[in-house]
């Protein structure tokens, strides 16, 4: 039985070329974008979950609160005595360790050099992650202070091979360090990624202040493995006020949550995880769904518009004895087949994708067919997807009634109702995902164009490295001498993202609770305002000439506001334990997240902490030539370390990056979902045209004209897709609305958004029709009229 109604399904589809190609065509573009979208989804989903006590490693959080013991904050960084802390009062902890966060450090061997991707952490780091060793061990690995892990890419890159162990490595041209492990190269999709692990120990050994035990200084990353029975509310209610026991002055708590959750769940609100990346993988699940149902509505429209066609085949099959649960398999393989048909271009169309798709992204999606998930995946797709498009179109053609359908004229019942029904859901969906699209991109213009407060064009860093520390002012001169750069400086943290923030300093009039609040902190030396172009209020800039300025201090006006400072300049701040001037406030500038509010800022001059060095381009001169004469003044001050010269727009790019993909992803799904849409709207017109061609030639006839002709053929599609788009308009809205609402600094959304979304969806549907409704009504009517 399965053998004859495959060859009748095969016999459909060939002579059916038309609507065959259409529904192959739409389903496998569906299918493939479907596809791609589950998989990204399923990356995202996964994030922390390949190793294998995934569920029992969690991050320490700290929520910081104000006077009224509101959350007004929740950071994935903690203090350095945290995790000695919990270790000896917690004994559900099995294993606990502080990391630093991933900076570009120079590993050397011989000729080979390279700037990778490192971190510092503790020994009990390699029991909470069950890296795959291919040398060495987990148990010693980072117990030498001269010790270092490195990945297999990594050992491959700087010996040729991966029988490295005990070989040695000059690190940040300081010391000589012998490598202890060799690990596997780590997926993407892991928080805490690294080429090169160095031990805790040589932190310390090569930084004096991460010696220094402080309860109030967040500048770390501490995980820990907890007891599998473990009861995880328990401990968290445990570690209520512990901070609060070992530093009276702080108001906060910290907790732990699992790893594998940040990543989906990092934005806290109150102290809970409510977003991050779950939007992401919820919005681009929905795109996936929502383009596979209109691929199946294209071959649910296309089967039933068919229907008069199909009505003697089904009149005849009855009369010879068919049931109609013979039927009903009949019409469900000719749904499988297709959908068969199209799981394999699906298969080519991913294959061939995927490097873009990764590239849009900036992932690294790896797709195994011969993977049992995948294989999974793909059946059910198959299943699905031939029940989501046959199971209608097979229930509707097998309940013809078999004495009506073999009259010659006969009609075949009136599906036309649910056939405007689905054209209006295809139709809606495309349509809010293009006004989506339009709203997604104009936030994002509207955060680029978010004037940032500083003169980022022009403007460049460089990591403070090397010898560069001993020979700054040096550097800094010649810079000058060259005419490459107007200026330099250096800073803690670069001036395109955000890093540190203190409390505890204390003002003039300040209430008991100005203790608690947060400010951003950047330390610097001379000429940071006049470097990045910072508008200065009043006052001035820290300056060479000054012996004073080296206990100074600069307030953004948010920062004055927030002290209630009626004269600034001159104020007396306690910061750090020791009493500091403001020489200058300065304009508030966007530091971390441009769609964020800015927070108060202080500016503190320091010469010994120092990590980036920025320069201002002189606009005089090429940016080419200014680059290459940074660049040999660099290889001959700091000849060790390769020249790494960043551009800040570009950074502040990066930052943006998120809501780009999101962009990308609803302009390229949206453009597919509108043209799979409109694939089904031509084979429908064509098959509406073909059903009216003997009224067509009567009208014709009687004096009827083309234009007529179609406006006739054309206004019952417009219709419906006028009828879309009264509907998706508000749903498109609240959408984004609550979207829109997720950022604290947001665009508006305007009318004309809906305007042009609404006449670009109409024009383009009244051009996929146009081409049928002219054909039928150019006809020649004589023979419209001889046809059977």
């Amino acid at each position: 039985m399965f053998k004859l109604n495959f060859k009748i399904a095969l016999r459909n589809i060939l002579k059916n070329k038309s609507s065959s190609i259409i529904n192959i065509v739409g389903l496998a573009i569906g299918l493939s974008s479907c596809l791609l979208l589950l998989f990204y989804a399923k990356y995202e989903w996964n994030y922390d979950q390949q190793f294998k006590n995934s569920r029992q490693i969690h991050q320490v959080m700290t929520n910081i609160y104000d006077e009224k013991q509101n959350v007004i904050r929740t950071i994935d960084l903690s203090a350095n005595i945290v995790a000695a802390t919990l270790k000896e009062k917690f004994p559900d902890i099995e294993n606990i360790a502080r990391t630093t966060d991933s900076y570009k450090r120079l590993l050397k061997h011989q000729n080979n050099s390279f700037k990778i991707e490192s971190r510092y952490a503790d020994p009990d780091f390699l029991k909470i992650f069950d890296y795959k060793f291919i040398a060495g061990n987990s148990d010693q690995a980072l117990r030498d202070p001269n010790s270092i892990i490195i990945t297999e890419s990594l050992a491959m890159r700087l010996f040729g091979t991966t029988e490295a162990l005990n070989k040695t490595l000059n690190f940040e041209d300081q010391v000589n360090l012998k490598v202890t492990g060799i690990i596997k190269d780590l997926p993407r999709n892991v928080t805490y990624h690294f080429e090169a692990l160095a031990p805790w120990s040589l932190f310390e050994t090569l930084n004096v202040w991460p010696l220094k035990t402080n309860w109030g200084n967040h500048s770390f990353y501490t995980l820990l493995k907890i007891n599998e029975h473990a009861d995880i509310d328990l401990l968290n209610l445990k570690l209520k006020g512990l901070v609060k026991q070992n530093f009276p002055l702080a108001n906060e708590d910290v907790f732990i949550y699992p790893l594998h959750q940040l990543h989906l769940f990092g934005e806290f609100v109150n102290g809970k995880g409510v977003n991050g990346k779950i939007q992401e993988v919820r919005i681009f699940s929905a795109i996936a769904i929502g383009i596979l149902i209109i691929a199946c509505i294209n071959f649910m429209n296309m089967a039933t518009a068919q229907s008069q066609r199909r009505a003697k085949e089904v009149g005849i099959k009855k009369t010879i004895g068919a049931t109609k649960k013979t039927l009903i398999f009949q019409f469900l393989t000719e749904s499988f087949l297709i959908t068969s048909i199209s799981i394999l271009f699906c298969i080519a169309l991913v294959e061939l994708s995927l490097p873009w798709f990764n590239n849009l992204l900036d992932i690294e999606l790896k797709v195994n067919l011969l993977d049992p998930a995948t294989l999974t995946m793909l059946l059910i797709l198959l299943l699905v997807t031939s029940l989501a498009a046959g199971i209608y179109p097979a229930f509707f053609l097998s309940s013809f009634s078999p004495a009506k359908n073999l009259k010659a004229n006969s009609q075949t019942g009136n599906s036309l109702g649910l056939r405007q029904m689905l054209v209006i859901i295809q139709f809606s969906f495309s349509i809010v995902l293009i006004a989506c699209t339009i709203t997604i991109y104009k936030q994002l213009q509207f955060i680029k164009n978010r004037p940032l407060g500083y003169q980022s064009s022009g403007l460049v860093e460089i990591p403070h490295e090397g010898l560069l520390y001993t020979k700054y002012d040096l550097l800094k001169s010649r810079l000058i001498a060259s005419q490459a750069v107007l200026s330099v400086t250096q800073s803690s943290n670069s001036i395109s993202r955000k890093e540190s923030s203190i409390r505890g300093l204390e003002w003039p009039g300040m209430l008991p609770s100005g203790k608690e609040i947060d400010f951003d902190q950047i330390y610097t030396t001379s000429d940071f305002i006049k470097t990045t172009g910072i508008t200065m209020v009043e006052g001035r800039d820290f300056s060479e000439k000054m012996a004073s300025d080296t206990a100074a201090i600069m307030l953004s006006e948010n920062a004055v506001k927030t002290m209630d400072l009626s004269r600034p300049i001159g104020a007396r701040i306690r910061y750090q334990g020791a009493m500091r001037t403001v020489t200058g406030v300065f304009k508030d500038f966007v530091w971390g997240n441009q769609s964020k509010r800015t927070d108060p800022m202080v500016i503190a001059y320091a010469a010994d902490i120092s990590d980036a060095i920025t320069m201002r381009l002189n606009p005089n001169q090429s940016i080419a030539k200014s680059l290459a004469g940074i660049t040999n003044i660099l290889k001959e001050l700091n000849p060790n370390f390769p020249v790494d010269i960043r551009f800040i727009d570009k950074l502040n790019e990066e930052k943006l990056r998120n809501e780009a993909t999101i962009a990308n992803i609803s302009n390229v799904f949206g453009a597919l979902s509108i043209f799979i849409s409109c694939m089904g709207l031509f084979g429908l017109s064509a098959y509406m045209a073909e059903q009216r061609t003997k009224e067509i030639g009567i009208r014709k006839v009687l004096g009827a004209t083309i234009q007529e002709l179609m406006r006739m053929l054309s206004v019952k599609f417009m219709k419906l897709v006028g009828l879309a788009v009264v509907l998706s308009v508000p749903i498109a809205w609240y959408l984004m609305n609550r979207w829109l609402l997720s950022f604290e600094i947001h665009t508006k959304l305007n009318l004309w958004i809906f305007v042009i979304t609404a006449a670009f969806t109409l024009i383009v549907a009244l051009l996929t029709v146009s081409w049928q409704t002219f054909k039928a009504a150019t006809t020649n009517p004589v023979k419209a009229l001889k046809q059977d």
